[in-house]
C-alpha cells in the first residue's frame, strides 16, 4: 500500500517549489514593509500563500483532472486580479498599492507555472521580479 501516490508526490513537489519562490519575493516585500513602515504592503505570508495555492490548483487540474490549462490559468488570474484590485487605492495626487497588486499577481503566475511543471521559467521570473522590485532604489517616487 502506497502512502503517497506518484501524482501526489509530483503535486507536493511543485507546491514546495512554488513556496520557495513565493518566499523569495515575500522576503523582499517583508523587508520593504518593515524598513518603510508601510504596513499596507503584502508581506511574506501573503506571497507564499498566493504561490502555493495557485500551484496546487494548477497542478491538481493539470495532473488529476486533465483540464484545459489555459482556461484554468485564466480563472486563477481573474480571481487574483480581484484580490490585487482590493490593494490599490487611488487618491487625488497618487495611486497607492499598485506594486503590491502586481507582486501578488506575479506570485500567482509563478505558482501557475510551477503547477504546470515549468520550474525554470518560474525561477527566472522570480529573479526578474526581485530585480524589478529593487529598481525602487533608483527612483525618486514612493511605492
Amino acid at each position: 500500500m502506497e502512502i503517497i501516490t506518484p501524482e501526489e508526490a509530483i503535486i507536493i513537489t511543485r507546491v514546495l517549489i512554488a513556496m520557495v519562490l513565493g518566499l523569495i519575493i515575500g522576503i523582499q516585500r517583508q523587508i520593504r514593509k518593515e524598513k518603510t513602515k508601510a504596513y499596507g504592503i503584502a508581506g511574506m505570508r501573503t506571497h507564499i500563500l498566493v504561490a502555493i495555492s495557485t500551484s496546487l490548483i494548477s497542478s491538481t487540474g493539470a495532473i488529476l483532472l486533465s483540464s484545459d490549462p489555459a482556461r484554468l490559468a485564466a480563472s486563477i488570474l481573474t480571481g487574483i486580479g480581484f484580490i490585487g484590485a482590493s490593494t490599490v487605492l487611488a487618491t487625488k495626487n497618487k495611486i497607492l498599492g499598485l506594486i503590491n497588486a502586481t507582486t501578488i499577481w506575479v506570485c500567482a503566475a509563478i505558482g501557475i507555472a510551477t503547477g504546470f511543471g515549468l520550474f525554470i521559467p518560474a525561477a527566472l521570473i522570480s529573479l526578474l521580479t526581485l530585480i524589478v522590485l529593487e529598481l525602487k532604489r533608483f527612483e525618486h517616487i514612493e511605492d
